[in-house]
């Protein structure tokens, strides 16, 4: 064969793959409002910069007709390119080829990426749209599963791991994603679950959508598996690019500086009364974010779920930080179940991936209740303890209000290795609130007073002045200053820029135990 017609086969096959499933399935996909696979991938990245790995690979099963069944590439997409100048590897599920099904052969190319990215210290990029394994294959496909779960784990903490669910996600496919770091998912066209609808009706006789079943609403605001509910592709895709400036390319780099033009010394004289007279006030600790961070953007993660915790990511004097606060405008602030492991499974990303953590404190104690001790709030509520104990990034805290009892040192407190600890002037520092010390203490004294409630609201009064308030905490060490609020941002980036060398490690072991 000559040059020329070697030139024209491989363009040929070049082209065949580029086609995927035909120009029908495409335009399918795009009344279902959904980008192509190859749409997707030059959306995600710098334009001219997506170099595709084997291309030209094709399934390997010769049973059930398969043989006269071959499509270049297999039903995924895979390769490098950049975001915003930086290495990522990204691999797209094409659901125009046998609905996007996981075969032996396509998920050796997923491997190759995974295998290669954590060579390389880069991101990597999952874009899922796919019916699941190939049944034709059997246990090779399943095999192909595991092979790629396993390289998940493996390089869980060493490369920033994304995944975009963009079509239907199902089996033991979800696995891959819920081992991931991120998962976005789009909001009307994408599903989620381990069991469909047809099987759960006939097992338990439930009547369920697959929306309502494991849809974008229902892991962002029910059960938390995901952590980003988006309109339609362009906007999943976007958040990624977001997503990733926030982060390093692996775990040996710092996070990505951005110029600032935000004056580092900016006060802002709201902050000196957003906290209410009366302590049993709410008021909306975003607030307090936006008024602090580098031009009040505050990109939050898992907006939708268990919102008495607020964590993300923003930027103090152009680096970034991860935020995490107690929400009083939602169940007064308190710690639950849901929000525990929100926080937790957050501080632990930034601590993997050299992200300081920022921590804004209003907390009364844990929520109470039976579903919450008999879903575990014991083990839940320790799972965030132990991610704030183990982090060795630089921590910052700051108590707004109330830091009572075991929350008081749960969030990121003094004792458990915070570096730098502040607290407002209206911060309220006890074992509990007063009024429920003042009860207890005095209660003898209560039962034979002669005016019992101006007896009671006095001692209150006694007992906020003494100890619950951050002057005693201060005196003891455990604070290393009360600020004025205005002078919240100052003094967050002082100390961030102090701790920038900060050298910490844990002990050496394999690995510690989290009570999961």
């Amino acid at each position: 064969m000559k040059l020329e017609e070697k030139i024209a086969e491989l363009k040929k096959r070049d082209h065949l793959a580029e086609e995927g499933g035909g120009a029908q399935r495409r335009e399918r996909q795009h009344k279902e409002g959904k980008m192509s696979a190859r749409e997707r991938i030059e959306f995600l990245l710098d334009e001219g910069t997506f170099e595709e790995t084997d291309k030209l690979v094709t399934h390997r099963c010769h049973d059930f007709g398969m043989d006269e069944q071959k499509y270049y590439g297999d039903g995924f997409i895979t390769g490098y390119g950049r975001v915003e100048g930086r290495l990522v590897f990204v691999f797209a599920q094409d659901f125009t080829v046998f609905g996007g099904s996981l075969s032996e052969a396509n998920a050796s190319k997923i491997v190759k990426i995974m295998d290669l990215a954590a060579k390389m210290g880069a991101p990597v990029i999952g874009l899922n749209d796919s019916g699941g394994a190939r049944i034709q294959e059997g246990v090779m496909s399943l095999a192909g599963y595991a092979d790629i779960f396993l390289r998940n784990t493996l390089y869980s903490g060493v490369v920033p791991q994304i995944s975009a669910i963009m079509g239907p996600c199902a089996g033991g496919a979800v696995y891959s994603p819920a081992i991931t770091d991120f998962i976005l998912m789009v909001d009307q066209t994408s599903y989620m679950f381990i069991t469909g609808p047809d099987v759960i009706k006939l097992v338990t006789h439930e009547e369920v959508t697959k929306d309502q079943l494991g849809g974008a609403a229902t892991h962002n605001e029910t059960s938390g598996v995901a952590h980003f509910k988006c309109r339609d592709d362009a906007e999943c895709l976007s958040m990624i690019r977001e997503l990733l400036s926030f982060m390093p390319s692996n775990n040996l780099e710092d996070p990505p500086r951005r110029p600032c033009t935000d004056p580092v010394d900016r006060a802002d004289e709201k902050l000196d009364t957003i906290i209410p007279d009366q302590s049993n006030l709410p008021y909306d600790i975003k607030d307090v974010i936006h008024a602090v961070v580098d031009d009040g953007y505050f990109f939050e993660v898992q907006e939708h779920y268990a919102r008495n915790i607020v964590v993300g990511f923003a930027r103090l004097n152009g680096k970034p930080v991860g935020i995490v606060a107690n929400q009083p405008a939602t169940l007064a602030g308190t710690l639950d179940i849901n929000g525990s492991i929100k926080g937790a499974r957050f501080v632990r990303f930034c601590d993997c991936f050299n992200i300081p953590l920022v921590t804004f404190e209003d907390v009364p104690g844990f929520l109470p209740g039976t579903n919450q001790e008999y879903g575990g709030i014991i083990k839940h509520g320790a799972k965030l303890l132990y991610a704030f104990a183990e982090a060795t990034v630089p921590k910052v805290t700051v108590i707004t209000r109330k830091a009572y009892g075991g929350a008081y040192c749960v969030m990121a407190s003094k004792h458990i290795r915070t570096d730098v600890n502040y607290a407002w002037p209206s911060a309220e520092i006890a074992v509990m609130g007063p009024e429920g010390a003042v009860d207890i203490v005095y209660k003898r004294d209560l039962e034979h007073a002669v005016n019992k409630e101006e007896m009671r609201q006095r001692k209150i009064e006694e007992f906020r002045d003494r100890l619950a308030n951050p002057y005693v905490a201060a005196e003891r060490g455990f604070l290393d200053a009360v600020i004025q609020p205005r002078e919240t941002r100052k003094k967050l980036i002082q100390a961030l820029e102090m701790l920038e060398t900060k050298r910490d490690k844990n002990p050496p072991k394999k690995h510690g135990n989290i009570p999961l």
